[in-house]
Protein backbone atom coordinates (compact mmCIF):
# COMPACT_ATOMS: atom_id res chain seq x y z
CA UNK A 1 0.00 0.00 0.00
CA UNK A 2 2.92 2.34 0.75
CA UNK A 3 4.20 1.80 -2.79
CA UNK A 4 0.82 2.22 -4.50
CA UNK A 5 0.02 5.75 -3.26
CA UNK A 6 3.19 7.42 -4.65
CA UNK A 7 2.73 5.55 -7.93
CA UNK A 8 -0.84 6.78 -8.31
CA UNK A 9 0.21 10.35 -7.47
CA UNK A 10 3.07 10.23 -9.99
CA UNK A 11 0.75 8.96 -12.74
CA UNK A 12 -1.79 11.68 -11.95
CA UNK A 13 0.92 14.35 -12.14
CA UNK A 14 2.12 13.06 -15.52
CA UNK A 15 -1.40 12.96 -16.93
CA UNK A 16 -2.10 16.51 -15.75
CA UNK A 17 1.16 17.80 -17.23
CA UNK A 18 0.46 16.39 -20.69
CA UNK A 19 -0.67 18.89 -23.34
CA UNK A 20 -4.33 18.60 -24.35
CA UNK A 21 -3.52 17.65 -27.94
CA UNK A 22 -1.56 14.59 -26.79
CA UNK A 23 -4.06 13.53 -24.15
CA UNK A 24 -6.27 10.86 -25.77
CA UNK A 25 -9.13 11.59 -23.34
CA UNK A 26 -9.66 15.12 -24.68
CA UNK A 27 -11.14 14.11 -28.07
CA UNK A 28 -13.41 11.59 -26.33
CA UNK A 29 -14.68 14.29 -23.97
CA UNK A 30 -15.21 16.69 -26.86
CA UNK A 31 -17.04 14.00 -28.86
CA UNK A 32 -19.28 13.34 -25.87
CA UNK A 33 -19.96 17.08 -25.54
CA UNK A 34 -20.86 17.12 -29.25
CA UNK A 35 -23.20 14.15 -28.75
CA UNK A 36 -20.90 11.98 -30.89
CA UNK A 37 -20.80 14.41 -33.83
CA UNK A 38 -17.27 14.87 -35.24
CA UNK A 39 -14.88 17.15 -33.33
CA UNK A 40 -13.56 19.57 -35.96
CA UNK A 41 -9.89 20.62 -36.08
CA UNK A 42 -8.80 23.74 -37.94
CA UNK A 43 -10.50 26.98 -38.92
CA UNK A 44 -13.89 25.65 -40.04
CA UNK A 45 -16.41 23.23 -38.56
CA UNK A 46 -18.01 20.34 -40.47
CA UNK A 47 -20.62 21.46 -43.01
CA UNK A 48 -24.18 20.25 -42.36
CA UNK A 49 -22.98 18.38 -39.25
CA UNK A 50 -21.51 20.74 -36.63
CA UNK A 51 -23.92 22.80 -34.54
CA UNK A 52 -23.43 26.16 -32.86
CA UNK A 53 -21.46 25.82 -29.62
CA UNK A 54 -20.04 22.38 -30.53
CA UNK A 55 -16.54 21.75 -29.18
CA UNK A 56 -13.64 21.90 -31.64
CA UNK A 57 -9.88 22.40 -31.82
CA UNK A 58 -8.81 25.63 -33.54
CA UNK A 59 -5.99 25.80 -36.09
CA UNK A 60 -3.54 26.67 -33.29
CA UNK A 61 -4.52 23.47 -31.41
CA UNK A 62 -6.41 25.26 -28.63
CA UNK A 63 -9.87 24.05 -27.62
CA UNK A 64 -12.65 26.17 -29.04
CA UNK A 65 -16.26 26.33 -30.18
CA UNK A 66 -18.11 26.27 -33.47
CA UNK A 67 -19.64 29.73 -33.87
CA UNK A 68 -21.14 31.75 -36.74
CA UNK A 69 -18.49 34.04 -38.24
CA UNK A 70 -14.93 34.65 -37.17
CA UNK A 71 -13.13 32.78 -39.98
CA UNK A 72 -13.62 32.71 -43.73
CA UNK A 73 -15.66 29.50 -43.86
CA UNK A 74 -18.45 30.45 -46.25
CA UNK A 75 -21.73 29.08 -44.90
CA UNK A 76 -19.99 26.74 -42.42
CA UNK A 77 -19.50 27.55 -38.75
CA UNK A 78 -16.04 28.75 -37.69
CA UNK A 79 -13.89 26.95 -35.13
CA UNK A 80 -12.65 29.74 -32.87
CA UNK A 81 -10.31 29.23 -29.90
CA UNK A 82 -11.89 29.88 -26.50
CA UNK A 83 -9.39 32.70 -25.91
CA UNK A 84 -10.89 34.57 -28.91
CA UNK A 85 -14.53 34.22 -27.80
CA UNK A 86 -16.81 36.43 -25.75
CA UNK A 87 -19.35 34.38 -23.78
CA UNK A 88 -22.24 34.93 -21.40
CA UNK A 89 -23.84 32.58 -18.91
CA UNK A 90 -27.11 34.54 -19.13
CA UNK A 91 -28.04 33.19 -22.59
CA UNK A 92 -28.08 29.46 -23.42
CA UNK A 93 -27.67 28.18 -26.97
CA UNK A 94 -27.87 24.44 -27.68
CA UNK A 95 -27.42 23.65 -23.98
CA UNK A 96 -24.23 25.71 -23.51
CA UNK A 97 -23.52 29.32 -22.66
CA UNK A 98 -23.68 31.61 -25.70
CA UNK A 99 -20.32 32.53 -27.28
CA UNK A 100 -19.39 34.60 -30.31
CA UNK A 101 -16.04 35.46 -31.94
CA UNK A 102 -14.55 38.90 -31.33
CA UNK A 103 -14.42 41.12 -34.42
CA UNK A 104 -12.44 44.09 -33.09
CA UNK A 105 -13.59 47.55 -32.01
CA UNK A 106 -15.62 45.85 -29.27
CA UNK A 107 -17.92 44.17 -31.81
CA UNK A 108 -18.76 40.50 -32.23
CA UNK A 109 -19.42 38.26 -35.24
CA UNK A 110 -22.93 36.84 -35.54
CA UNK A 111 -22.68 35.12 -38.88
CA UNK A 112 -22.35 37.70 -41.67
CA UNK A 113 -23.36 40.60 -39.42
CA UNK A 114 -21.56 42.41 -36.63
CA UNK A 115 -23.25 42.99 -33.28
CA UNK A 116 -22.37 45.18 -30.31
CA UNK A 117 -23.31 42.76 -27.52
CA UNK A 118 -24.46 39.17 -27.05
CA UNK A 119 -28.07 40.24 -26.41
CA UNK A 120 -28.26 41.03 -30.15
CA UNK A 121 -27.13 37.54 -31.22
CA UNK A 122 -29.39 35.27 -33.24
CA UNK A 123 -29.84 32.29 -30.92
CA UNK A 124 -31.17 28.84 -31.85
Amino acid sequence: MKFLTPLVLAMAALTTAMPAAENPAVPAIAARQNQNRPVPRGTCCVANTSLKQDSCFAANGQPGRCVPGGNNCGSRLSCVANSQLTCTNNIIERGKNLCRARAGNGRLFDGARLINNLNQATVN
